[in-house]
C-alpha cells in the first residue's frame, strides 16, 4: 500500500487518505460478501464525481467483482437496460442529486430485476435501501480475491448505432496496460495532481481518477460539476498539474484565467477529447498555461486511448494540427473502396488492435461484428495517418457527440416512432457553440396531424430518456431525402442546419 496517510482524493472540503479509502472499501467488501456476492459478479454505481466512487472501485478490486459505473444522467429507460444486461447484483446511488430522486427511480424497476439484491444509498438514507453509513469503514483486513489478468474488471455502457447502449468489457490486464502506457508517455508520478471534471462513469474519468490514484499514486481532485472559476480556485489551491477533459473545459478555463489576469505555471498537461479544438483556442489557452502541453487525444469506450497527444515541447505543432501520436496500439487506416490498408495521407476507417482494446461487448454477436477476422476493432471513425499520428476527419458510424457524451440517434428515433402522429423519424447532430453538437429531430407526420417540440420532448421524458438526449429542435418535413436503396440521407438533413 502507498503511504497510508497521504491524501489520495480531494472532494470539495473533504480530503481522503489511502487509509480512509481502504477502510471504506473493506466495509463494502464485508457487506457484499455477506449478501452473497461471488467473485465475477457485477457491482454498479450511478454516482457523480464523489470520493465514494473510489472506495467502491477499490472494493471491486479486492472482492474480484466487475465494476460497472453508470452515468448519473441516465433515467429509467437506460438504467433498466443496463442493470438487466449486466445482471448487476448491487447498485450504489445517491438519494438525490440535481433534483433527481434516484431511489424513486430505481424502486419500480427492482421487481423486474431479480438478480439485483442490494441497493445502497450514498449521502443520505431511504427506507428501501441500505445506506453508506450502515456499511461504514472496516479496519480489519479482508481476504482479497485473485482474479486472472484476462478476466473482466470493468463494464461500461456506450451508445451505439443499434439504439440501446452496448456493454463494453475490459480486463484487468487491459486496464493495466492502458494506465502503464499513459503514465510512461505523460511521465505521470506521485508528484502530480490530477484535476478530474470528466465523469468518473466515463472511460477517461474512470481511468484517470479512480484507477490512476492507485496506479501512479498521484492526488486526484474531483469536480462533480464543471465551473471554470471553481477549477481556477482548485488549481491554485492544490497545484494541479494534469487534467483530461472535454474541449469546452479548456476554452472556458482559459477564458476564466484571462478574466482574472492570472496564469497557472504548475499545469503541465491538458489533454482534450470528445470534440475538435481549434489551433487559436490552443494558442489562447497556452498563454494562460505557459508550461503546459495542450493537445487532442483520440479514443473511445472500446479503445480508451488510441493516441496520447504529445509529450515534448518541440512537438507542440502536432498537438495543434493532429489528434496525437499513436501509443500502445497498432492502427490501420482502412480504405473500404480499395479493399486494403490506406497509405499515409489517405482517409479511411480507423482499425485498432492492441492490449488495451476491449475484450468485447456483452453481446457476442455485436463483438463478432465489431472485429475484423485478424482481430482489429472497427472504430467507425474516419481519419488520416501521417508519420505515427492520426487526424480524425469524420465519423462513419451514426452518432451524435454532445459535449463528449455519445448519443445514439437510433435510440431517440425508436422512441419518437411510438408517437401516433409520426410516420418517420431521423435524428441528427446540430451544431452547438459550446457542446459541439446537440440533437435535432426531423419528422414526417401522418396526414391531418401535428406535433410540437414540447409534445415530442414530453413523450421522450415520459419514456425515461436522459435529458441530454432530448432534441433541442424539431423540423416537420414533407418527406425524407433518400438514396437509391431507400436509406435516409442524414448528411442532407445536417446540411439544412448549417447557417
Amino acid at each position: 500500500m502507498r503511504q497510508p496517510t497521504a491524501v489520495a482524493i480531494v472532494d470539495g472540503h473533504r480530503q481522503l487518505t489511502y487509509a480512509d479509502l481502504l477502510g471504506h472499501a473493506r466495509g463494502i467488501v464485508r457487506t457484499l460478501r455477506d449478501a452473497g456476492l461471488a467473485q465475477g459478479d457485477v457491482v454498479s454505481f450511478q454516482l457523480p464525481n464523489w470520493w465514494e466512487t473510489a472506495a467502491i472501485n477499490l472494493a471491486c478490486s479486492i472482492g474480484g467483482w466487475v465494476c460497472n459505473p453508470i452515468t448519473p444522467i441516465y433515467r429509467e429507460y437506460e438504467l433498466e437496460h443496463i442493470l438487466r444486461d449486466s445482471r448487476s447484483r448491487a447498485l450504489f446511488v445517491p438519494v438525490s442529486w440535481r433534483k433527481t430522486d434516484y431511489v424513486a427511480m430505481i424502486s419500480p424497476l427492482r421487481p423486474r430485476l431479480s438478480h439485483l439484491i442490494l441497493v445502497i444509498t450514498v449521502r443520505g438514507r431511504a427506507k428501501e435501501a441500505l445506506s453508506w453509513d450502515e456499511i461504514a469503514r472496516h479496519e480489519h483486513p479482508v481476504e482479497p480475491a485473485e482474479p486472472l489478468a484476462s478476466e473482466p474488471k470493468l463494464l461500461l455502457y456506450t451508445s451505439g448505432t443499434t439504439g440501446v447502449a452496448k456493454g463494453v468489457l475490459h480486463s484487468h490486464a487491459g486496464i493495466a496496460s492502458e494506465l502503464g502506457a499513459v503514465c510512461d508517455f505523460w511521465r505521470v508520478t506521485d508528484k502530480d495532481v490530477m484535476l478530474m471534471p470528466s465523469p468518473v462513469t466515463h472511460i477517461a474519468g474512470y481511468l484517470y481518477a479512480l484507477e490512476m490514484v492507485f496506479f501512479a499514486g498521484c492526488r486526484i481532485v474531483l469536480m462533480d460539476k464543471w465551473e471554470a472559476s471553481d477549477a481556477v480556485d482548485l488549481a491554485l489551491t492544490y497545484d494541479v498539474t494534469i487534467t483530461c477533459g472535454a474541449t469546452p473545459f479548456l476554452i472556458e478555463l482559459a477564458a476564466a484565467l484571462a478574466q482574472c489576469g492570472i496564469q497557472l505555471p504548475a499545469w503541465r498537461i491538458f489533454a482534450c477529447g470528445g470534440a475538435s479544438v481549434a489551433p487559436e483556442q490552443i494558442a489562447h489557452a497556452s498563454a494562460m498555461l505557459p508550461n503546459a502541453l495542450i493537445f487532442r487525444i483520440y479514443g473511445s469506450t472500446e479503445t480508451p486511448t488510441v493516441t496520447l497527444g504529445i509529450n515534448r515541447v518541440e512537438d507542440r505543432w502536432l498537438g495543434v494540427s493532429t489528434d496525437g501520436r499513436i501509443v500502445n496500439n497498432e492502427v490501420v487506416i482502412w480504405d473500404e473502396q480499395a479493399g486494403q490498408a490506406a497509405d499515409d495521407g489517405v482517409e479511411g476507417e480507423i482499425f485498432v488492435k492492441g492490449p488495451e482494446v476491449m475484450m468485447g461487448y456483452t453481446d457476442p454477436q455485436q463483438t463478432a461484428e465489431a472485429f475484423t477476422d485478424d482481430g482489429f476493432f472497427r472504430t467507425g471513425d474516419l481519419g488520416v495517418r501521417r508519420g505515427g499520428t492520426i487526424t480524425i476527419t469524420g465519423r462513419k458510424k451514426d452518432l451524435i457527440i454532445r459535449g463528449g457524451e455519445n448519443i445514439s440517434p437510433r435510440e431517440v428515433e425508436d422512441l419518437l416512432l411510438r408517437l401516433p402522429e409520426v410516420l418517420e423519424a431521423a435524428v441528427v447532430g446540430m451544431p452547438h457553440p459550446r457542446l459541439a453538437e446537440t440533437p435535432c429531430a426531423f419528422l414526417t407526420l401522418k396526414a391531418g396531424t401535428s406535433l410540437t417540440l414540447e409534445q415530442a420532448v414530453a413523450h421522450l421524458r415520459a419514456a425515461g430518456l436522459a435529458s441530454q438526449k432530448l432534441p433541442e429542435r424539431l423540423d416537420i418535413i414533407e418527406y425524407m431525402p433518400r438514396n437509391a436503396s431507400g436509406k435516409i440521407l442524414k448528411h442532407e438533413l445536417r446540411a439544412r442546419l448549417v447557417p
